[in-house]
């Protein structure tokens, strides 16, 4: 069964949030949500998840799950704030864990943040599926940007986080920690060889000036035009481009209270005795070569 998708782009961090059903009246997952954040003043906002929570209402859809492509370092998720309106289940790969354990030291974040997931309702490895109404969604393990990168497949629409970028902006970094080019590469392959009618919709687009933000390209739009892993760009000429590019690229603007957020399924750090919630800043840790 082919789904049906309505998809929302977050100008401020070039994010698309997509929501897959199956009719209206029916069933639905929200992929990748947006928690606004300004860097500036520290406030949050639900406006952009509320927009999509809008559509879920205006078409009587019932939301199963939030579905997380990865812990994104670019903007915090809205995880938290939907499934507390829809009552939905947050699921994310397993390799979650990986991360946490890597990050929840260097926000201090002490003994009592567990680091096996369990802020998530779902871990998932390569080959689940998960119902969505009277659709199926199967999950392919695209790791390579990071360890915890998943794309969820749903018939002829497929979902792929940061594992792809548009073809004219090539494909996203893999200096974080657990990425890996060579993995990278291997996953986007498995991405390159689904079926030509395959929707392939991003998480993000950077678009060149004269192009505006646009979602879905297919695997023969990749396969064709796509600057660094086109046919014709084998792994290690991938490879060789992917580490020289990365060791150029700044650290992500919001890395520092996006991955705090996003490590804990989208909830806020508890508030202190005087009710102010506070996010840390560790200072010298990133960046720099640090």
């Amino acid at each position: 069964m082919s789904p049906l998708v309505q998809s929302f782009h977050d100008p401020a961090t070039a994010t698309f949030t997509h929501v897959v059903y199956d009719r209206a009246g029916g069933h639905a997952a929200v992929i990748d949500p947006v928690l606004d954040y300004d860097p500036a003043s520290a406030r949050t906002s639900t406006a952009s998840a509320d927009a999509v929570l809008a559509f879920t209402r205006t078409q009587r859809l019932t939301v199963e799950w939030v579905l997380e492509t990865h812990a994104h370092a670019d903007h915090l998720t809205a995880a938290a704030h939907l499934k507390r309106e829809t009552g939905a289940k947050v699921a994310i790969g397993r390799g979650i864990r990986g991360v946490q354990s890597h990050f929840a030291p260097l926000f201090g974040l002490g003994p009592e943040f567990a680091t096996d997931g369990r802020q998530f309702d779902r871990l998932l490895d390569d080959g689940d599926t998960l119902a969505i109404g009277d659709l199926e969604v199967r999950v392919v393990a695209t790791p390579g940007h990071t360890a915890d990168s998943v794309t969820y497949v749903v018939d002829d629409a497929a979902f792929v986080g940061d594992t792809l970028f548009a073809p004219d902006t090539g494909t996203a970094r893999t200096d974080f920690p657990g990425g890996d080019a060579r993995t990278l590469y291997r996953s986007i392959r498995r991405l390159l060889d689904l079926p030509a009618g395959t929707r392939l919709f991003l998480c993000h687009d950077y678009p060149p000036d004269g192009r505006g933000a646009t979602a879905q390209f297919s695997p023969d739009d990749q396969r064709r035009d796509n600057i660094h892993v086109g046919d014709g760009v084998d792994e290690d000429a991938f490879v060789e481009m992917r580490r020289g590019r990365d060791a150029t690229l700044p650290v992500p603007r919001l890395i520092l209270p996006a991955l705090q957020v996003n490590i804990a399924a989208g909830e806020l750090p508890p508030a202190d005795a005087n009710g102010i919630r506070h996010l840390r800043l560790p200072l010298d840790r990133i960046g720099g070569g640090a």
